[in-house]
């Protein structure tokens, strides 16, 4: 069983910032990514930034530059930085947990939600 806790969500003005983050407990195997994803209403959910155990990283070009993932391996803990927030980085944020046990059984699992509002 594995479960994953966000937290760090909440609303904020244009330029302001925020950090978002989540905790995976459970079963966790070494090799791992981690990540986030965001879903805006009424549209799809979308890749954000993610993390490898190597500490390589992954950014959407909408959030490079200002975004900032990082984690603390010892924890199982990913945290995500957002600068600069903008109204169209309004969303539900969700944590992304990729087990890759081998290349073709790699289960992943998602975290329950974190709401981040952005005002103008």
């Amino acid at each position: 069983q594995v479960q994953l806790v966000e937290s760090g969500g909440g609303e904020v003005q244009a330029g302001e910032s925020l950090i978002l983050s989540c905790a995976a407990s459970g079963s966790i195997f070494h090799y791992n990514t981690m990540g986030w994803y965001r879903q805006a209403p009424g549209k799809q959910r979308e890749a954000v930034a993610s993390i490898d155990v190597d500490g390589s990283t992954d950014y959407a070009v909408s959030v490079k530059g200002r975004f900032t993932i990082s984690r603390a391996h010892a924890k199982n803990t990913v945290f995500l930085q957002m600068n600069s927030l903008q109204p169209e980085d309004t969303g539900v944020y969700y944590c992304h947990l990729v087990q890759r046990y081998t290349p073709t059984y790699k289960p992943d699992y998602w975290g329950q939600g974190t709401q981040v509002t952005v005002s103008s």
